[in-house]
């Protein structure tokens, strides 16, 4: 840890002149590159026109670029971060306080727009191609509902159709972030449902199922392929929605060098790895280089651990088997995850940028059971004053745990994380936890095996 020569705020600003110009595109300090998409129907590396019929243009060039370091934010998206970026570095000098410990805590909150979380920064991104590209409308999944939300948002603001799938657990467990949705005038279906002809047939395979993101996925695009004016964008792990979140990141390394701070640890929860990703990049990059070392940890439910437990081998991204293949880390296509709170971590694979990160040994991954997850939830909300994302959570976990480390060794190490949203729409999680109602799941390996089998031999 670097010394520190001011006396630090509780909150950390940047002016607008200080907010980021261009994102930031890790894979271009990679020197091992993430494996490249696979046409699902040939199995070779997935080109532009392969791409075209599901994402907008300018996306799949931003999806396909390995070698640009900086890529420039359109002033119109800058226009818009406007409305709640800069977002705060807060220091948690309180729950510092409370656990007694050395270290000094960050947190970079992401909760402070109506969307409740991080993914408006790609979110309008995204809609802007598609409204520059002159579409009628997108389709999307979405698990907790944020990532709905957001591109809700974003598609109001443009004028664009938003059609959303929606995990049914989580459509019939948060039920006012569907209702936050269609007030901005998206259409919010359950998935599975009985609009498309992946959803019908999961419904007939696993009649009163919870449904996946996997299966949401293959809803969208269905959609999106089977109407003309449409393209599919998607909330996490493709390489261009971690660009657009690395705004979290620069701007966490601008305010920690604003002060003369180095980050010892960084700790994101982990489900696709947009948030993730978009935390770590300006910092992994500096490793990469050589410049620094830091210690980075992913955090991922126990119920879903497609990190701890899953395998690192080419896999399609969707249920219905109509997305790319992507190397990475996952529990496989059909694994369906048990009906957890953390809505959002329930995707059954992980990003091929952090995938490859991690097999490479560069960051740390741990599986977390979502009872100890509430109670660091209930501890942060009580001592700091916001209430968490279940998502958010799995962060607060694992750095409660690194700053009682710190405790024990006398270390006044920095650690810094991100929180990714607030909580306010996940009070049926609360209310589980609170009435002591809330278990704690963790699949066996003859439960992973199902998915496991229905990997293709790539």
């Amino acid at each position: 840890m670097e010394n520190e020569s001011k006396e630090i705020p509780y909150k950390i600003y940047l002016s607008e002149s200080e907010m980021p110009t261009s994102w930031y595109n890790v894979r271009a300090d990679m020197k091992k590159k993430p494996a490249p998409l696979l046409n699902p129907a040939t199995h070779k590396p997935c080109t532009f026109s392969d791409l075209q019929p599901v994402f907008c243009d300018e996306l799949i060039k931003q999806e396909l670029n390995d070698t640009d370091r900086l890529i420039p934010i359109p002033q119109e998206i800058r226009d818009f971060y406007k409305m709640f970026r800069p977002s705060p570095l807060v220091r948690a000098y309180c729950l510092e306080k409370k656990l007694g410990t050395p270290a000094h805590i960050y947190y970079k909150f992401e909760g402070n727009n109506t969307s409740g979380s991080h993914k408006l920064n790609s979110a309008i991104a995204q809609a802007y191609y598609a409204k520059q590209q002159g579409l009628k409308g997108v389709t999307t999944e979405t698990g907790a509902g944020q990532w709905g939300t957001a591109l809700s948002m974003a598609c109001a603001y443009l004028g664009l159709d938003c059609k959303v799938f929606m995990v049914k657990c989580s459509y019939e467990q948060k039920p006012f972030r569907r209702e936050v949705m269609r007030t901005y005038g998206a259409s919010v279906t359950p998935s599975p449902s009985m609009t498309t002809d992946v959803g019908k047939k999961m419904n007939e395979e696993f009649p009163g199922t919870s449904g996946s993101l996997g299966c949401a996925i293959s809803e969208a695009v269905e959609t999106a392929v089977k109407n003309p004016g449409y393209r599919y964008v998607l909330g996490s792990v493709l390489n261009q929605v971690l660009l657009h979140q690395s705004v979290i990141g620069v701007e966490t390394k601008s305010a920690l060098d604003k002060y003369g701070i180095k980050a010892d640890i960084i700790i994101g929860c982990a489900g696709g790895g947009s948030n993730l990703g978009g935390l770590i990049s300006p910092f992994m990059g500096e490793m990469l280089r050589g410049e620094r070392n830091y210690k980075f940890i992913a955090v991922e439910p126990a119920s879903c651990p497609s990190l701890t437990r899953g395998k690192f081998v080419y896999d399609f991204c969707d249920t219905g088997h109509v997305c790319p293949l992507s190397k990475m880390y996952t529990l496989g296509s059909e694994f369906i995850p048990s009906a957890n709170h953390a809505g959002g971590l329930r995707y059954h694979g992980m990003s091929a940028i952090l995938s490859e990160l991690y097999d490479e040994g560069l960051m740390e991954a741990r599986a977390v059971e979502q009872t100890a997850v509430f109670e660091a939830a209930e501890e942060f909300a009580r001592i700091e004053g916001i209430l968490p994302a279940p998502e958010s959570s799995h962060a607060i976990r694992v750095a409660i745990d690194e700053a009682l480390k710190c405790k024990e060794t006398g270390e006044a190490k920095n650690i810094v994380f991100g929180l990714t949203g607030t909580g306010y729409f996940d009070m049926k999680a609360y209310e589980a936890f609170n009435d002591g109602k809330m278990s704690d799941y963790i699949p066996t390996d003859e439960d992973l095996k199902r998915g496991f089998d229905a990997i293709p031999k790539i």
